[in-house]
């Protein structure tokens, strides 16, 4: 089939973690034999940050290590009569203007020749609910929401008449257990400072614990204010800045344990929707902590990961997995096989293609 996807970005992953799955399965659907044609705008602001902090080197990078993996930049002209003419299926993301969303939509309209599905992975359909119904999905087929909640704000306010819970996963073919060379640290977590929804949540689950056990731990991400650096500081964990996502796994190897941090739309409005950090550690066999998270049944709590309700439950998660490795290897390993047997983006692109032929 020949495919095409509508992202924000599918070459830079700064502050924009909607990269990391798109990745996966697009590099998947290749792999399958399928003609997939990625596009993105041509001043994406997540590009545009990465390349204004760090140059062309991360671009550079990104293509040596997708050598497969190409994206069209294109500009508010761009000819979707020629662009659309023989596409089988058009994912269209949610990070997209919505004059394109509906100039798209209107062109389907016309045209019954493929299928086309909008995909949400992010928050804003409880936190920005009248940005979202903006977007015109009336010439759509059917909506892919990252979880059943976001399924369900769909089809009750009538957004649109048919959609999908489609998780995101991980893409094994990066995130895998790497060879462990030596240790460089306890605990490292890796996430963004986001607009203040989770700081003080990371003071009390990260920041705290880290401080009262005296761990040497590392953090990376982008856009941490002045005073979350000092912080850091005070609390002895070093600050690495922006990592590029498919250097993870080795991070990973190279500690002990991560956590995992919600963001407070996914605690107070949105639960068992998982976003895509922990199925990348889980699948890296990272023993993991979650802060008050409820998976949707997705992941074994207690199992595949431990969970902490407060500060000094993670403090006590984290002195047991140091004082005994073996349980921590285990608890990373059942992880990592729930991922394997279920939560791939192999999985993904099964159930993408079973939506599309049902389409049919």
């Amino acid at each position: 089939m020949r495919i095409l996807i509508f992202c924000h970005s599918l070459v830079s992953d700064w502050n924009h973690g909607n990269a990391h799955f798109l990745r996966g399965i697009t590099a998947e659907l290749m792999r399958r034999g399928h003609d997939v044609h990625v596009y993105e705008p041509a001043e994406s602001w997540s590009r545009c940050n990465l390349e204004a902090e760090y140059g062309q080197w991360p671009i550079v990078q990104f293509h040596r290590r997708y050598p497969c993996l190409e994206s069209t930049r294109y500009d508010a002209a761009i000819d979707l009569e020629a662009t659309l003419k023989d596409a089988d299926l058009v994912l269209v993301h949610e990070w997209n203007e919505p004059d394109l969303v509906a100039r798209i939509g209107r062109h389907r309209a016309e045209h019954d020749h493929y299928r086309l599905l909008f995909h949400d992975t992010h928050h804003r359909s409880v936190t920005a609910p009248d940005a979202m119904a903006a977007y015109d999905l009336r010439h759509y087929d059917g909506v892919l929401a990252f979880g059943e909640t976001v399924r369900d704000i769909y089809l009750q306010r009538g957004w649109t008449k048919q959609a999908w819970t489609w998780h995101e996963a991980a893409d094994t073919k990066v995130f895998r257990p790497l060879p462990n060379r030596g240790y460089a640290g306890d605990v490292v977590w890796i996430g963004n400072w986001g607009d203040d929804e989770r700081s003080d949540t990371l003071r009390r689950f990260l920041f705290g614990p880290v401080a009262k056990l005296g761990l040497k731990a590392t953090v990376y991400g982008v856009r941490y204010p002045p005073q979350a650096r000092r912080e850091l500081r005070a609390a002895g964990i070093e600050y690495r800045g922006w990592l590029p996502n498919y250097r993870v796994p080795l991070i990973f190897s190279r500690y002990r344990m991560t956590v995992h941090v919600p963001r407070r739309p996914y605690l107070t409005h949105l639960p068992g929707v998982p976003t895509i950090r922990p199925f990348e550690a889980l699948a890296c066999g990272t023993p993991l902590i979650c802060a008050e998270w409820e998976d949707g049944s997705i992941f074994r709590p207690g199992v595949d990961y431990l969970v902490a309700h407060d500060g000094d439950e993670m403090a006590q998660h984290m002195h047991d997995l140091l004082a005994h490795p073996d349980r921590a290897a285990a608890l990373g390993e059942c992880g990592r096989q729930t991922v394997i047997h279920g939560h791939t983006c192999v999985h993904r692109v099964d159930e993408l293609l079973a939506i599309y032929h049902s389409l049919d």
